[in-house]
């Protein structure tokens, strides 16, 4: 029997839970998740594989105006994974949708109408409605449309048909040999998510600018034979009000960021590790071009 691989982009605006699909899809924790939006700043790759069937998912960054060179190359990744996927899905609030008009950024909707792609419409969070019959309007208005190939509603959170979405998409996976080794998840390094761990402890712990502000740079990571990992990692603020705030009083807020950071990274990693946190300060490094690249925003 021939196999099947292929592409899907998972986009959307910001927190409509593109990375908890993607997880509940996987069965793992992969993509970071917290409530606030634009926690993806890049794109994630899960790939799913089962029996002859692999499905690389392309999670990436809510759509937005960009406001910083930080927000065009996030961006950029968006459009990078519309153009590489063989279909396109994108997730949707059902407790804020009105209309594609109203709901989705110019730019976005232009580049979904053109992209050509088959376009599937996830209409998620259903588990914030008391009665699914609130849904049927929209379905209504969503179809009238004629904006998307397919229209599935269903909660991520909640791991609600979730398994149905997956055997929609299986309808667009053409036949082809396996991208990847089926026992990958992705191919992010080790160095990317433990960075991607430190700045969802930051991204929970703080609150107002300086999720925002901040980036997570791994400067170190020793893998030893015997003993513990060492990794060394600068949490990088644009002013030195904020790191007087993410260091807090006596190092207590750096410290309790590194204590949270260490568990989820040991268990991720499946070894001890010794995590030593710096704070940096680089003045409007979400602009700078030099540094975005440093960071590994760079998309050439």
């Amino acid at each position: 029997m021939p196999t099947k691989a292929g592409f899907i982009a998972l986009t959307g605006k910001p927190n409509v839970g593109k990375s908890t699909l993607m997880n509940a899809i996987l069965g793992t924790k992969l993509s970071i998740v917290t409530p606030k939006p634009q926690t993806t700043r890049k794109s994630v790759l899960g790939i799913y594989s089962k029996d002859d069937l692999q499905i690389v998912f392309l999670d990436t960054p809510g759509v937005l105006k960009p406001k910083y060179e930080l927000h065009r190359s996030m961006m950029q990744y968006v459009s990078s994974a519309v153009s590489d996927a063989d279909a396109v899905a994108v997730l949707i609030d059902s407790s804020e949708y009105k209309s594609s008009e109203e709901y989705f950024p110019d730019y976005f909707l232009s580049q979904l109408k053109r992209t050509g792609k088959p376009l599937i419409a996830v209409l998620n969070k259903l588990d914030k409605f008391r009665d699914r019959k609130e849904v049927l309007p929209i379905l209504a208005t969503m179809s009238q449309e004629g904006l998307f190939d397919e229209i599935i509603p269903l909660s991520a959170l909640k791991n609600q048909s979730v398994d149905v979405l997956l055997e929609l998409f299986e309808k667009y996976i053409p036949e082809s040999e396996f991208y990847y080794d089926p026992e990958l998840l992705s191919d992010r390094s080790e160095r990317f998510f433990v960075s991607e761990m430190i700045r969802e402890v930051v991204f929970t712990s703080f609150r107002n600018e300086i999720p925002y502000s901040t980036e997570v740079n791994i400067t170190e990571f020793k893998e030893r034979e015997e003993g513990k990992w060492y990794i060394s990692a600068s949490i990088i603020v644009e002013r030195k009000s904020q790191k007087i705030i993410v260091v807090g009083k006596g190092g207590e807020k750096i410290r309790k960021t590194g204590e949270k950071a260490r568990v989820e990274i040991e268990d991720h990693l499946g070894m001890p590790v010794f995590l030593d946190l710096f704070v940096v300060v680089r003045e409007k490094w979400r602009n700078n071009k030099n540094l975005l690249d440093s960071y590994g925003y760079n998309q050439e």
